[in-house]
Order: structure tokens, then sequence, then C-alpha cells
């Protein structure tokens, strides 16, 4: 198929399939959800095609079963417009007794759930699916694999394809599958483009609350000045006050934040609680991301050349493109990412723990050896830290970078990996 990148997700697809009877596809507009599928299905319903849009709402209202006939796995496409789809499709799996019947696509959680009586517990599954990381694209060779450093390799080796000017535009630029294939100019359009939708119509359009577009504008220009950080809600609030002169309560600043959240623009990353030596009382709280950084990029207004300019928001947004990445390869190895934050102001930007219990700490640096040195060092800090007498130690220590020639392992255990050599 024509402009086709293979994504990880393909045989994370085909795995659900074959013990799953439905499996449900989320995540943000333009990711590829829909491209992604159509590899995989045998037989598509678009629900938003305007042509049909009438009848398949009145089909899925009188008969839903007439909407699923066709060649398996069938692929319904924006499902969410028809929430009772749901309920239909659950039918459908019990009596068919099949595995691998349906693929369901969603760029929003459906605002009217009270069409939908059952959980689909033990019927479906449940991916999430992110913007092209860097080994996607084609940006990242690849050549680092997260499965090779759980294996604790005493020699790594790989160069860095990436410049400090390439991972610039990467991050303005974001992970937009239709974008790796335009020329630069016209693909750093693209993030605008969607930014401009959500602000206009996407965070309005997914529950029908109106919202203000000035107020949304300032929220994700909070939220992108604030990235990587566990601000309080507060602190966005004040953040819009300073040039909203109507009474802005923290209830509509969180209807906001969760609009944004069910049209996945931002997803905030978890705390990780291990097992301590020490009696540090870990911080619970989440740590602000946009999904892709290019969003962050847009909601500040900025392009590649300001970003160079200010190596501050850099490392930001750097962040940023670094946990895109690093979700996309989690969800491969059976993994989640996780930050760390204790009363003591111990913090590791990122914990890749996987289901088997084995894990890994990642600081995020966008270059240089001094930080670099910084991020090892707390690295090691926090691997003292942990109580493996109760829980397992870390399988590697890892500084993900932006800049350097190379990949490699310091002598004190520590890999320095540049994020243009890394994959899953």
């Amino acid at each position: 198929m024509d402009f086709y990148k293979p994504r990880i997700l393909d045989h994370l697809l085909k795995r659900k399939l074959s013990g799953k009877g439905a499996v449900l596809i989320e995540g943000p507009k333009w990711c590829g959800k829909t491209t992604t599928a159509e590899q995989t299905a045998n037989s598509i319903l678009y629900m938003a095609n305007p042509t049909h849009l009438d009848e398949y709402l009145n089909l899925a209202d009188i008969d839903p079963s007439l909407l699923l006939e066709g060649t398996t796995p069938r692929l319904i496409d924006e499902w969410q417009i028809a929430p009772q789809l749901w309920d239909a499709i659950r039918f459908e799996i019990d009596h068919r007794n099949q595995e691998g019947q349906f693929i369901l696509t969603g760029s929003a959680v459906p605002a009217d759930s009270n069409k939908i009586q059952h959980t689909g517990t033990g019927r479906f599954a449940w991916l999430t699916m992110y913007p092209m990381s860097l080994f996607e694209s084609g940006e990242s060779n690849g050549k680092i694999t997260l499965t090779a450093l759980f294996q604790q390799p005493e020699k790594i080796a790989a160069a860095n394809p990436l410049t400090i000017h390439d991972i610039a535009f990467l991050v303005c630029r974001g992970g937009w599958p239709r974008a790796t294939f335009m020329d630069r100019e016209i693909a750093l359009d693209q993030a605008y483009d969607i930014y401009e939708a959500i602000i206009h119509s996407d965070i309005s359009r997914v529950d029908g609350i109106q919202r203000n577009q000035e107020r949304t504008k300032k929220l994700m220009r909070s939220y992108a000045r604030h990235s990587g950080q566990s601000v309080p809600l507060e602190t966005l609030r004040k953040d819009i006050l300073n040039n909203d002169m109507d009474r802005l309560d923290s209830a509509t600043i969180s209807s906001y934040i969760n609009a944004l959240k069910k049209i996945f623009v931002i997803e905030d990353v978890e705390s990780w609680n291990p097992n301590l030596r020490s009696k540090a009382a870990i911080r619970s709280s989440d740590t602000r991301y946009f999904v892709d950084p290019s969003l962050a990029a847009a909601s500040l207004g900025i392009g590649p050349t300001d970003l160079l300019n200010d190596p501050k928001t850099f490392g930001f947004l750097f962040e940023t493109l670094c946990i895109r990445d690093l979700r996309v390869y989690a969800s491969a190895l059976n993994g989640k990412i996780y930050h760390y934050r204790d009363s003591y102001g111990l913090e590791c930007d990122a914990v890749l723990h996987r289901r088997d219990g084995s894990y890994g700490l990642i600081e995020i640096k966008l270059g240089g050896e001094r930080l670099i040195e910084e991020g090892a060092k707390t690295l090691k800090k926090l691997s003292n830290t942990i109580d493996t007498t109760k829980m397992n130690e870390p399988a590697f220590l890892m500084v993900l970078t932006g800049t350097g020639s190379y990949a490699y392992r310091r002598k004190d255990g520590v890999y320095v990996v540049p994020v243009g050599c890394l994959s899953f």
C-alpha cells in the first residue's frame, strides 16, 4: 500500500487478534490507526463516511448486526460515532465463538457511554497507538535495541545518524505518518494544522461541550511550558488566569484537561513505586506530557530555529520526543513507561517496567558530557537506593541522548545511547 511505513503495532495487533474476539486501537488523530488496521482487515466499515453516515447511524439503532457482516477481521473505523455498536460486537463475539473477528479504531473516547452496557472484558483487547517513533519513521537506525539492553551486553556500538539540527526538526515535525513523506517545510505545517483542529473543533466535539478557543490555547501553551514536570493543577490555572479576566476554577481546568486526554492530545506519565532502602517518600503526582513533541512546539508557536536558540525549551521538548518513542517501544516489550520522583529530590525521567518484573532506568539528556555525567550519577544513585532484597535490581541504566556520535557502554556500566540509534 502506498504511503505506508511498517509500524511496531502491526505485529501487536495480529498477536492480540489471535487471543481476543476484537481489538480496539485508540490514539490521536492522524497517528495512523486506520491505515495500520487496514493492513490486517479483510473488510472495512468507515463509520465517518458522510455519504452513508445517516444510514449507518439508523442501522446501529435498528439492527447493528447488519453493520458487522463481512469477512473477518472486520474493521469498524471511528466506531465511537455509534457507541451502541460495542454491545453488538460483544454479542457477535459470544455467539461466533471465534477469535480475531473485529478491529475497532477511534480517536476519541465515546461521549455517550450510556449506550454501552458491558465492559467487554474477555472479548476485547486494547492497544494504544502513538505517532511514529524515530525508528518507525526511518530516522533512527535502530542498531541499539532495548531488548538487547535487558540482556546486559558488555559492549554496545553504533554511530548516531542525527545531528542537533535534525533533532530540532524532528521535534517540530513530530511523528505524523503523512508528514514523514513530505518536504521539510510542508512537513512542519502538519502539527500546526492538527493543533488548529484541536483548538477549533476537536476539544468541543469530543463530548458536545463548547469550549473557549483562547482558553484552550492558553492551557496547551501552559502544558507545553511544563512538559516533563509534575506541576499541580493550580499552577496551570494561574498560568491561564494571567491573561483571562473571567473566573476560572479548578473544575473548569480539569474539564479541559480531560477533554484533551479523551482525544489523546496529552497523556501524563504515572509515578513508579519501587521498594526503597531509604525512608524517602515517593511523590505520586503524574508528569505532564503531550503525546507528541510537535504539539508542544505548535502550542508555543515555535520552530526548529527557535529550539536551537533556546536550549532549555529544546531540552523539555526533546524529552517529550523520547517519552513518545519509549512508549512505542515499551508496548512491544510488554512494558510501560513511568517516572520516579521522591521527597529527597531524586528524579528519574523514565522507568521502563515490564510485565515480567524486569525494568530499566533511563535519564534523558539532549547532550554534552556534563549532562551525561549528571544523568549517570542520578541513575547510579537511584539504583543504589532500591532494595534489591525485595525486588530485582535494574536490568540496565541508560542515558538517552540527542547528540553524540556513538552509542557506548561506560566503564561504570551505564549505557549512553543517542535516540537516533534506539529501537525496541
